[in-house]
């Protein structure tokens, strides 16, 4: 069978196939949906930050050579600025007065704005988790692809860990969408979008290793900085609104259940490593 097809199926397979899976979720009726919510924000605070610092950001570092540490460093802090500014631009976009103000306090004549400035920020939230999942999903194509370039039965083996270890963070990635207010219908469909990168990832791959390769960690490294701010700046305080200790206990529980999940199956997936050798095999492949 030609491997370009092979990638094709086995990349969307690896994408698509985790969404379906944990589309499960929307499955779930209002009420039960309602409950869980508030306990998957907490899983996806957990399950984003140890996908950042547990997966992306040492991949993107294995990558590079000791000179380009400080350069990939700083590229991690530009991507969280770029995410702030973004989500700034997304809160006005939201926001249908000069008078929203920041931390959502409006003044008796202006109520209103106060509930607007909640409802964009939240609404941003979904918005960059799409943006980032994209990314991520992109570099797990260019991966899966490489697996494939490297030797099929690893290309598959590789295909169904992406997809095994995405399952996790996808859940988290639906309860982030719901929060923000997006309809089920809708969560379903930007997350089947984003998980079509993992394919376009795959193709740029397949053609254009060699060149996608010295780019991947700066990739990598864009994804992890929208995955730290969400977790950071959006639902961390989402979850400081409740105090109490059994709600601050659950939080704390939920947060570790995620990130250890996602760690204990990380390691399978991104068991690739893209050296020099190979990205030169593969460019002399296309020549």
């Amino acid at each position: 069978m030609n491997l370009l097809f092979l990638i094709i199926i086995f990349t969307g397979i690896g994408g698509v196939l985790s969404v379906l899976a944990a589309s499960v979720f929307l499955l779930l009726s209002d009420e039960s949906q309602a409950k869980i919510l508030p306990h998957g924000v907490s899983f996806a605070t957990g399950a984003l930050l140890a996908v950042a610092f547990w997966g992306l950001i040492p991949h993107a570092f294995e990558e590079v050579g000791h000179e380009q540490i400080q350069q990939l460093s700083g590229s991690i802090m530009l991507g969280l600025l770029i995410f702030f500014i973004l989500e700034k631009l997304l809160i006005w976009r939201h926001c249908h007065s000069g008078s929203c103000e920041v931390h959502g306090e409006a003044d008796e004549h202006d109520h209103g704005h106060g509930h607007s400035h909640a409802h964009g920020s939240h609404k941003s939230a979904g918005t960059m988790i799409i943006i980032g999942d994209g990314i991520h999903n992109f570099v797990d194509g260019v991966l899966i692809a490489a697996a494939f370039l490297t030797d099929v039965k690893l290309g598959i083996v590789t295909s169904l860990a992406v997809a095994a270890h995405e399952i996790p963070q996808e859940v988290g990635d639906f309860a982030i969408l719901l929060h923000s207010g997006y309809s089920k219908g809708k969560a379903l469909l930007y997350n089947v979008l984003a998980s079509l990168s993992t394919v376009v990832g795959g193709i740029l791959a397949y053609y254009s290793l060699a060149d996608l390769h010295d780019s991947l960690p700066y990739f990598l490294a864009m994804a992890a900085s929208s995955f730290i701010y969400i977790a950071v700046a959006d639902l961390i305080p989402t979850l400081h609104k409740k105090t109490d200790i059994k709600s601050s206990l659950k939080q704390i529980a939920l947060i570790f259940a995620g990130a250890g999940l996602i760690i204990s199956l990380h390691g399978v997936a991104h068991d690739i490593h893209l050296d020099e050798g190979l990205a030169e095999d593969v460019h002399q492949m296309h020549e």
